[in-house]
């Protein structure tokens, strides 16, 4: 395996120079992290049933050391610091108490008449069961009454059967409780694109990385991510509007719906009884992302904004502290107050600037390095790019309304990354030529040129060893430089693949049991339908019908120029095939419990008419490889 290098004169002096902007002296975030602290695990390696460790209370030791290396962004080393060195539990206020440290998220549990509210169970089981171990140590042995997930991202609800049981869900002794369309969104970023956005992940959160100065130092939002085991549970609650309220074991709760914000189903909640005031994560000790760089669809900023608004005004005078799902939370009426608005105004700042300079024609590349943030909203520790950051967001924006084209016809149809490479090359005198002068480059400081350079010769030849080097010298410079710890977290992925290449280790995938059956049969086929190879389907036309007897739905499936359409609720006369089975059949076969030959030998499957066609339909689908490449063809 490669070393990492050291951090460059360059390095170490835009380091310092950032340094040296901010204000060292506000330790109010330290004083927040630590209050109320009231235990942590005796044994900091939570770990699986069968032994194996999915987080580490200690993994991150070297952030004992007050003042960052020279190989880390010293503001982002701060946060790491913040959320690695304070974990446990956390006394809020009467009645509020949160786990924070035992995942990338935050588990929060309120204090009902008799039992408990909890929010947000992170995103693996293990660590989930670890806290409320903790909650039943040190303040009391309650039952859980209702579960609430914020939103629909996995690190809020993937632990959630460590903290409750479904056959109490199903008893209706507990009530879990969502916004509306949480299903839909929780599920379906998990299904068309899952593959993608997984693999990207590992990138963003450094699951590739080794934790140390030259490597993995946290994610900004948290630390990093558990690798236990997901689930779902339905909710069997969902709040619809703003204003509606809910009493759940004498604890009254009062909603307010925020879609379209930081999740496209999300919503804050006030907790009366003790003046408190859940932003989901809608605000955090962060500037977040409009775009996660492991893709999905492009935040409103806008919308983002507005609901923070409508929360100051909403809830004005009826909360005494504000906590969220990542990070501590903020004291004080006027204090938490004064943090909501700089957080408004952090989003609708970047939102009018970008749209301002685009309608003045500039573009999608040029707008992130003209906007800077007032001095106000840029000093506040807890609008610092940890997470997002002003460039990518200001793209996401600019991307939103206008789209990835930029007016400028020599964009619009670019050659593809190896043939371009190839022409660059060449255009620049060959492969010798151009190192030469990247290393030039280098040398003066200039790794986001060499970066932008090099990678058209690693694109025109992946076996240049010297270029795959530079390459990576440059991008490791860079996240050593990055305040955002999902930029840092890239950069350096990238740069050990180049050097090492990829390598298969443990990382969150997006396919779980309790999804796949919670997944609605639309999905499911839309899924098949990407995974319908167009080119091998091309030429083929086949009818099928599905009859899931156990849910009583019906499809017809038909392949033809290339695609796969569905219908719900309907049968073809002249189909080629009709698969009758259950809906329980069908998960065990997605989820590799059984082959359909097996349910077919057993009669729990059942196939009239031709069966070849089924079998010709499955062999055109396409599998996805989890572990490809990112920074080479």
């Amino acid at each position: 395996m490669s070393q990492a290098k050291d951090a460059t004169r360059f390095t170490q002096s835009a380091n310092d120079t950032l340094r040296d902007e901010l204000n060292w002296e506000d330790v109010r975030d330290f004083e927040s992290a630590s209050r109320g602290f009231i235990a942590s695990l005796d044994d900091p390696v939570i770990t699986n049933a069968d032994g194996r460790p999915v987080w580490d209370l200690n993994a991150f030791p070297f952030l004992s050391e007050e003042t960052a290396p020279p190989s880390v962004n010293p503001s982002l080393w701060r946060v790491s610091r913040l959320n690695a060195l304070y974990h446990g539990l956390f006394k809020v206020t009467d009645g509020v108490y949160q786990i924070r440290g035992f995942d990338l998220s935050v588990m929060s549990i309120i204090e009902t008449d008799s039992g408990y509210v909890v929010i947000d169970p992170m995103i693996s089981a293990e660590p989930a069961r670890a806290g409320m171990d903790l909650v039943y140590q040190h303040v009391g042995r309650k039952p859980v009454v209702a579960v609430i997930y914020t939103h629909s991202h996995v690190d809020h609800w993937g632990g959630v059967k460590g903290v409750i049981d479904e056959a109490d869900v199903k008893a209706g002794k507990i009530k879990v409780i969502a916004p509306e369309n949480f299903v839909e969104y929780a599920i379906s970023e998990n299904v068309i694109a899952g593959n993608v956005m997984s693999r990207r992940a590992s990138y963003m959160y450094g699951n590739l990385l080794p934790k140390d100065t030259k490597g993995q130092v946290g994610a900004g939002l948290g630390q990093t991510t558990s690798v236990g085991s997901n689930s779902l549970i339905i909710p069997t609650d969902s709040i619809t509007h703003t204003g509606q309220t809910m009493t759940i074991d004498g604890l009254d709760i009062e909603f307010q719906l925020t879609p379209d914000t930081e999740a496209p189903a999300e919503m804050n909640f006030l907790f009366p009884r003790y003046r408190a005031l859940c932003m989901a994560e809608n605000c955090s000790h962060t500037m977040h992302n409009l775009y996660t760089l492991r893709g999905a669809q492009v935040r409103d900023a806008k919308a983002w904004a507005y609901y923070i608004d409508e929360a100051i005004d909403y809830f004005s005078g009826r909360y005494d502290v504000v906590f969220a799902s990542h990070h501590w939370p903020t004291w004080g009426a006027d204090e938490s107050t004064a943090y909501l608005k700089l957080q408004r105004d952090m989003y609708k700042y970047l939102h009018d600037e970008t749209l301002r300079l685009a309608n003045q024609g500039y573009t999608l590349l040029e707008i992130p390095e003209i906007i800077h943030l007032p001095a106000e909203i840029y000093r506040a520790w807890h609008n610092r790019g940890y997470y997002g950051s002003i460039n990518h967001n200001v793209k996401a924006i600019y991307q939103r309304y206008l789209g990835f084209f930029d007016g400028n016809p020599a964009t619009l149809h670019p050659l593809p990354p190896e043939a371009a490479g190839r022409k660059y090359v060449e255009f620049m005198g060959g492969a010798d030529a151009l190192l030469a002068n990247a290393r030039r480059a280098f040398d003066q400081g200039e790794y986001r040129w060499v970066a932008q350079v090099v990678n058209h010769l690693v694109f025109a030849d992946p076996d240049n060893e010297a270029a795959r080097d530079l390459q990576a010298d440059a991008l490791e410079q860079l996240g050593y430089q990055a305040e955002s710890g999902p930029w840092r977290n890239f950069y350096l992925s990238a740069a050990k693949e180049l050097r090492d290449g990829v390598i298969d280790i443990a990382t969150p995938k997006s396919t779980n049991p309790d999804i796949v059956r919670a997944t609605p049969l639309d999905m499911f086929f839309d899924l098949l339908a990407v995974r319908l190879i167009g080119e091998k389907a091309e030429d083929t036309v086949i009818t099928l019908n599905a009859h899931f007897t156990d849910i009583d739905e019906q499809y017809v499936l038909r392949i033809e120029h290339g695609v796969l359409n569905y219908a719900k609720g309907r049968q073809a006369d002249d189909a080629d095939a009709t698969l009758t089975t259950t809906r329980v059949v069908l998960d065990a076969v997605v989820l590799g419990e059984a082959t359909m030959a097996d349910k077919l030998a057993t009669g729990q499957a059942r196939i009239d008419g031709d069966p070849a066609k089924l079998v010709e339909f499955l062999s055109m689908l396409d599998t996805f490889e989890f572990w490809f490449n990112i920074v080479t063809p």
